[in-house]
C-alpha cells in the first residue's frame, strides 16, 4: 500500500484507477464505447438523427443531448427502471459538457443523442459517462464525413474529494460514501473548466483544499485526455450504414 495514503486499493492520493475505453462495443449505434474506471463500467452510445428539435429548425445549428441511467443490477441494491431527479441532473451535466466542445453550427441541423447506461457502479459514474460519451460522440460525428470535424476540443471529467482529511483523486464508492468533501470536475483539452460541482458533507473545506482538489483533478483529466487522444488518433472503422 502507498506510504502517501491509506486508500483501500493502495493507490496514491493523486493516482487514477485503471481506465480503459473499448471502442465500438456495440455496432448498431453510430458511435459506442464501454468505459471502465476501476470497477465502474458505463456503456456510452451516440445516435445521429438528421433533424433537430422544433425550436432549433432553421437556425443552421445542431444539437447534442444526453440521457443517463443506472441499470438494474448495477449496484448491490437493484435500481428501478425510472429516471430520477438525480438522473436528470447528471444527464444535463453530460449534455452541457459535450456541447462545450462541439461547434453546433459546423454540426449542421442534426441531433446526436448520447446514452450513458451504467452497467456497474463503484463511484464516478457521471464522470466516466462524460469521458466515454465524448469518445462515442466523436466517433459518431467522424462517421458523418463532414468537411471539418465539429469537435473543437477534448473533454473529460473526474471526481476528487477529501477523505479522512486527505485530498484524493478518482474516488470509488467506498471513499465517496464517507468523503468530507465530494467534487466533480469537467475540463477541456486546453485546460479550461466546463463545470465544477463541489459539496462539503458536514465538514466545510478550505480554500487551500479547494486549490489542491482542482490541481488533482487537472492532473487526472490530463491523463484521461491523453488516453482519448491515443484512441482517437485512429479513425473509426467506416460503416455501411453511416449517415
Amino acid at each position: 500500500m502507498s506510504a502517501e495514503s491509506s486508500r483501500p486499493d493502495g493507490r496514491a492520493n493523486d493516482e487514477l484507477r485503471p481506465i480503459t475505453f473499448e471502442r465500438d462495443f456495440t455496432t448498431m449505434a453510430d458511435g459506442s464505447v464501454l468505459v471502465k474506471f476501476g470497477q465502474t463500467q458505463v456503456l456510452c452510445t451516440a445516435s445521429v438523427d438528421e433533424d433537430v428539435p422544433r425550436w432549433m429548425k432553421g437556425t443552421g445549428r445542431g444539437w447534442v443531448t444526453a440521457e443517463y441511467n443506472m441499470l438494474p443490477g448495477s449496484s448491490p441494491e437493484r435500481i428501478r427502471r425510472r429516471v430520477s431527479g438525480r438522473d436528470q441532473e447528471i444527464q444535463r451535466l453530460i449534455g452541457r459538457s459535450l456541447r462545450a466542445v462541439c461547434d453546433l453550427e459546423m454540426l449542421g441541423e442534426r441531433s446526436i443523442d448520447v446514452d450513458c447506461d451504467v452497467l456497474q457502479a463503484d463511484g464516478g459514474t457521471r464522470t466516466a459517462s462524460i469521458c466515454g460519451g465524448f469518445v462515442a460522440l466523436h466517433d459518431a460525428i467522424s462517421r458523418l464525413g463532414l468537411p471539418r470535424h465539429p469537435m473543437i476540443d477534448f473533454c473529460a471529467a473526474v471526481s476528487v474529494g477529501v477523505v479522512g482529511g486527505e485530498c484524493r483523486l478518482d474516488l470509488p464508492y467506498l471513499e465517496d460514501s464517507r468523503a468530507e468533501t465530494d467534487m466533480n470536475v469537467v475540463m477541456t483539452g486546453t485546460g479550461e473548466f466546463v463545470e465544477v460541482q463541489g459539496t462539503a458533507e458536514g465538514v466545510a473545506f478550505s480554500r487551500s483544499e479547494l486549490d489542491r482538489l482542482l490541481d488533482l483533478a487537472a492532473g487526472g483529466i490530463s491523463q484521461i485526455i491523453e488516453l482519448q487522444r491515443q484512441l482517437l488518433a485512429v479513425p473509426p472503422t467506416p460503416r455501411a450504414t453511416a449517415h
